[in-house]
């Protein structure tokens, strides 16, 4: 494939929906397109704001938290793997607020408490604890809404 085709097909990808420089060079790579066209390719894209890293993370960032439900760590290790530069998935990330989490962590805990079965409270923390890390979500903010659940269990 030449420079020229891959520059159309990418650009009407992009056209479509937000993509990273990388996804750009691994399609272009998969195709067979030589280094020094995939380095021109990629300049003009990002010359005429086709592919825009930062604008790429602030959508993926809202996508995997909103409809993914994705906590911090796993959005992070995400735009890692996408050679998102550092800096800029941290600034994203620091933007969204700890309280935007919580609305996404709350009902995630109690859906699926309702069908964890452990033999006594602390199995059952500890099996909340563990399935809500591996969504990406910090200790912090699992500490935080056990405890209300706690506080609310008591009122009932």
């Amino acid at each position: 494939m030449t420079g020229r085709q891959a520059y159309q097909k990418l650009a009407a990808l992009c056209a479509r929906s937000e993509h990273c420089q990388q996804e750009m060079l691994d399609k272009m790579r998969q195709w067979g397109v030589d280094k020094e066209e995939q380095a021109q390719v990629m300049e003009r894209l990002i010359k005429e704001r086709y592919v825009d890293d930062e604008r790429f993370a602030r959508a993926f960032v809202y996508d995997k938290i909103r409809y993914s439900k994705w906590g911090r760590r796993k959005v992070e290790q995400a735009l890692w793997l996408k050679h998102i530069d550092e800096g800029t998935g941290r600034q994203i990330l620091d933007e969204v607020d700890d309280e935007e989490y919580l609305k996404i962590l709350r009902p995630m805990l109690k859906q699926k408490q309702r069908s964890i079965k452990a033999q006594s409270e602390y199995e059952r923390t500890k099996k909340l604890i563990k399935f809500a890390i591996g969504r990406g979500f910090t200790l912090d903010l699992i500490k935080q809404c056990l405890e209300v659940d706690d506080v609310d269990d008591t009122l009932d």
